[in-house]
């Protein structure tokens, strides 16, 4: 008898096979029907570490991962352009009032208000610098964000993409609030240094370093450059998910408070991690009891006391999600 473990990665395998052999990732009939099949195996939730599955399958993995990214890009482009060509420039017409043509665009209002509320938790004052980093050509989390939420707050959506910022800056032209709260640069996030001091939060998008070293990478970067107190918030994935996005594990946020960790079990795709930056650890721990610490070999990430203290919290009980305690399995 196939053990469901088994049966999920015989299935993503021959998913991956199909679609590593398109001729092209643009959106049609084909890659649609591929990447809709994946994203539905992968939905439901699974006990599945995939991070513990044999080199082959995890070779796989990665590859998969990758052209999930660029087929994600091409269908943020695809309707971007959309957008921006039959709604922008012309007289009275906003193109962000026809965001609803994206197929996914319930699941970013979905994740932006997860997102929006969980931050709240962690926030005594409306934060007034938001940096989004990997915005994209379709920046629909600055967009529900700052419109829905935040909205007083000024985005900054770096990409390093040109084409990417430019399309992004065409659909928000015509809005008259959003054209002035919200910024593109085209930078390299590992060239970026003292501007990350000036933002209060820092959103780091899943496809921003699509493997595990890329991610740690631009993780260390944030914790050199970020202001201590500030909040970053990290997309994630978990069980079966993580056949579509990177994962991140609670301890690699060295130098930073992991606050809490979110996995939704509905349609939303991303696990959500939100952290906060520390001081210099090396003047921290002498100041830190032993009992309060996470070891996580040899690093330590701190736990906060009120980590998983979501009672009360009305607008995160109506989803359909997990929280677990940030490493909760490693405390010593």
């Amino acid at each position: 008898m196939v053990c469901q473990k088994d049966a999920l990665v015989q299935t993503i395998s021959e998913l991956y096979d199909q679609i590593s052999s398109l001729e092209s990732l643009r959106p049609s009939k084909d890659v649609d029907m591929l990447f809709t099949q994946l994203v539905l195996t992968c939905i439901p939730p699974n006990p599945i570490d995939v991070t513990k599955l044999c080199n082959k399958i995890q070779e796989m993995r990665s590859k998969l991962i990758k052209l999930c990214g660029v087929a994600e890009g091409l269908l943020e482009m695809h309707y971007s352009t959309i957008l921006g060509n039959s709604f922008g420039g012309v007289d009275g017409e906003n193109p962000l009032d026809h965001l609803t043509i994206f197929p996914y665009y319930n699941n970013y209002l979905k994740l932006s208000l997860l997102e929006f509320n969980i931050l709240s938790q962690h926030i005594t004052n409306i934060p007034n610098r938001v940096a989004f980093l990997g915005s994209g050509p379709l920046p629909l989390t600055s967009i529900v964000l700052a419109k829905n939420h935040l909205t007083q707050t000024s985005f900054h959506n770096y990409d390093i993409d040109p084409m990417a910022n430019a399309m992004a800056s065409k659909l928000v032209a015509s809005d008259c609030d959003l054209s002035r709260r919200m910024f593109f640069h085209t930078r390299d996030v590992l060239d970026v240094t003292c501007e990350f001091k000036d933002f209060d939060v820092v959103f780091l998008a899943a496809l921003v370093g699509m493997d595990k070293e890329a991610k740690l990478g631009f993780i260390e970067h944030l914790a050199k450059n970020m202001s201590p107190g500030a909040i970053l918030m990290l997309r994630s994935a978990h069980g079966a998910r993580g056949f579509l996005y990177p994962i991140v594990d609670p301890c690699d946020l060295k130098g930073f408070e992991v606050l809490s960790v979110f996995h939704p079990t509905d349609e939303v795709i991303n696990s959500v991690v939100i952290a906060r930056k520390l001081p210099d650890m090396a003047t921290l721990m002498p100041l830190m009891p032993s009992s309060n610490n996470i070891h996580c070999g040899g690093n330590h990430v701190i736990l906060p006391c009120k980590c998983a203290d979501l009672q009360g919290f009305n607008p995160l009980s109506k989803l359909n999600m997990i929280e677990e305690l940030a490493a909760d399995d490693r405390l010593v």
